[in-house]
């Protein structure tokens, strides 16, 4: 009979959903702001993100289900124990986060920031050239579920789809062509769009350089939906301050949150949002992460496979 903690803000028909998968075990409910050292202590699974400073390797831990596809607090040494197995909810956020860095590019493309801008001040002017996602080359950078939805989007529109993962693969459909991320480089230079939905990793860590920012076409908009440290923000300020491309749309931020006196806010040329295309405004993403929750909670219980594992060495799923 396993303790499971659940973290997640459930209703009933989740709570019921959870139980049947996790028939014979103890439940326990708590908000994530509420929940205590001794909660976790006693938790032999844990469903949601558990703050990590509370977990403490905890011995008795054998599964940790995660909310997020993100899994970077937990990978960290010293807070999971060498037999907890982590596991993250990719799959749940692909049509959330792919659609609102879509709804971003659409907005830059066409200068519709500019337009709501002017009409904050009631002025009427002309903006100007706008571009199209029809026959635009679109670099996606992570090419995992998120990144992969945002590909077949932009295909589906016309455009030319490149996508950059960790390890050579089969091109999928919806992507052109597939290069690994040692071949960034390479590619950068002919992509009109370039988006970024890599996790936050040693590896990743401010991998938009000033360098790979000069190798980007000056009319290229850079778009972030992963991890706000793939990107020094003093880094994007000056690139966009001076014009070495054309506009970026961020969802994520170095740190969080952007501080106010920070002037990448004071530019007409960005568009930001504050690390929300990710939550639950989507009603469908919860809805999922509860889906994904009660199948690995079966499948451990049962003895069967589990899905979405993380690997600790990279922070991704294996």
């Amino acid at each position: 009979m396993k303790r499971v903690l659940v973290v997640l803000p459930v209703q009933e028909r989740h709570k019921e959903k959870l139980e049947k998968a996790g028939e014979g075990c103890i439940f326990t409910y708590s908000p994530v702001k509420e929940v205590t050292e001794d909660m976790i202590a006693e938790a032999e699974i844990i469903i949601g993100n558990a703050p990590a400073a509370k977990i403490g390797a905890s011995d008795r831990l054998e599964l940790l289900q995660l909310n997020s596809a993100g899994a970077d607090q937990y990978i960290k040494p010293g807070i999971l124990s060498d037999k907890t197995i982590l596991t993250n909810a990719t799959g749940a956020y692909s049509k959330a986060v792919a659609e609102h860095m879509f709804a971003m590019m659409f907005m830059l493309q066409k200068k519709l920031h500019l337009y709501r801008d002017a009409q904050a001040k009631a002025q009427w002017t002309d903006e100007g050239t706008v571009c199209s996602i029809t026959d635009a080359t679109v670099l996606v950078v992570g090419l995992g579920d998120i990144g992969l939805h945002f590909a077949r989007m932009a295909k589906a529109l016309g455009a030319y789809t490149i996508g950059v993962k960790r390890r050579i693969s089969e091109c999928p459909e919806g992507v052109d062509e597939l290069y690994t991320t040692d071949q960034l480089d390479e590619v950068l230079p002919r992509a009109d769009v370039i988006v970024s939905f890599l996790p936050g990793t040693k590896a990743t860590y401010h991998i938009y350089t000033k360098e790979r920012f000069a190798l980007m076409k000056k009319n290229a908009l850079f778009l972030n939906g992963g991890r706000g440290n793939a990107v020094d923000a003093d880094v994007l300020y000056e690139v966009l301050g001076g014009h070495q491309i054309a506009a970026a749309g961020i969802d994520v931020t170095e740190p969080e949150p952007l501080p106010s006196e920070h002037p990448l806010w004071s530019l007409a040329n960005v568009m930001i949002t504050p690390h929300i295309s990710g939550q639950y405004h989507l009603p469908e993403t919860f809805e999922r992460v509860v889906d994904i929750s009660a199948e690995n909670l079966s499948a451990y219980l049962n003895d069967r496979p589990l899905r979405n594992i993380v690997d600790f060495t990279t922070g991704y799923k294996k």
